[in-house]
């Protein structure tokens, strides 16, 4: 009779446990993604560590950390369950997930660049359609790696806008914007339209968003790179919805889709949106999803909701005034 091997004492379910517990570094939250009990976890983790030989969790300062070789085992085991889900998931699983009686929950990182009413109109939607689920918004910063934390499922999509997105990625577009210009009324793009020319743009002052990693430009700044200009930056700041509070009692100019600066002229006295005189092309908003999760039909449905809300979105309603308008 021959001997059981090591592959007889693993499951596909205490693979998946050991990648939900190295990606929230915690038992407790790694419970609550599984939908079991933390005492389950604990159980299947020390499962874990007499199979791996290795604590694979240890402490670190008030949390958990992942040991080293747990680290190496995160990635085979990402791709495991990818196989897993392309072998048994498709169908199945699109006819068990039932948006309005799941649990899930639900990380999505975007940036504040967005329209101001995206966020809020997906939540609404989200708590309509699927009552029971747990949304988490992260934000796209400098801190975070986007892309690491799609490939380890520490995060479900992405949104945010990108001349090149990133090729390993997935992606959908969203929306497209117009790129203009958000000044204030006394700015001289508005008092004097006819000498607002690129000349005078890339010489102002200007109000950029603080970089997503170390040596980004962002979308403005690439597309001005690959002109062969720079504009002169005075102001960078990570809060990016505080943007036109900064510009309307200033002379700094904020340059960004035209939907974004809708939103606050009208609201903000003292802000005008003026065209931007260096052509750009449309400033494109894209969400992107790793391959961990492109069969998941709780991905596919939260992507589809995305779509919607981003393609009912409300458009300006009238023309905004050009430069020289009051």
């Amino acid at each position: 009779m021959s001997q059981p091997t090591l592959f007889d004492k693993i499951e596909l379910h205490l693979v998946r446990v050991l990648h939900t517990v190295i990606t929230e570094r915690s038992v407790s939250r790694a419970a609550l993604r599984l939908r079991t009990t933390q005492p389950a976890v604990s159980a299947q983790l020390k499962r874990l560590r007499a199979l791996v030989g290795d604590p694979l969790l240890v402490r670190s300062g008030t949390g958990m950390a992942p040991t080293a070789v747990a680290l190496q085992l995160l990635e085979p085991a990402a791709e495991l369950l990818r196989n897993a889900e392309r072998l048994f998931g498709s169908r199945a699983e699109a006819l068990a997930f039932d948006p309005a009686h799941s649990e899930t929950t639900f990380r999505v990182a975007a940036s504040d660049y967005l329209d101001p009413q995206f966020l809020p109109a997906l939540v609404t939607r989200l708590r309509a359609e699927a009552p029971g689920i747990r949304v988490e918004v992260l934000p796209l910063s400098a801190e975070f790696d986007y892309r690491k934390g799609l490939a380890r499922g520490e995060v479900d999509l992405v949104i945010g806008n990108w001349l090149r997105p990133p090729a390993e990625l997935h992606l959908g577009r969203l929306l497209s914007d117009e790129i203009v210009c958000l000044v204030a009324e006394d700015h001289p793009a508005v008092k004097s339209p006819r000498s607002w020319t690129a000349e005078r743009y890339l010489a102002s002052e200007h109000i950029a968003p603080t970089p997503l990693h170390p040596g980004a430009r962002g979308v403005i700044d690439e597309h001005l790179d690959a002109l062969g200009l720079a504009r002169d930056i005075v102001v960078r700041s990570p809060y990016f919805g505080l943007g036109p509070q900064m510009v309307a009692h200033s002379r700094l100019v904020l340059t960004t889709g035209r939907l974004f600066c809708s939103r606050y002229v009208g609201q903000l006295p003292g802000l005008r949106i003026v065209r931007c005189p260096v052509p750009f092309p449309a400033l494109v908003y894209y969400q992107l999803w790793h391959e961990l999760s492109h069969q998941s039909a709780a991905g596919r449905w939260l992507r589809g909701v995305m779509r919607d809300v981003a393609r009912g979105l409300p458009k300006p309603g009238a023309a905004a005034p050009r430069a020289g308008a009051h």
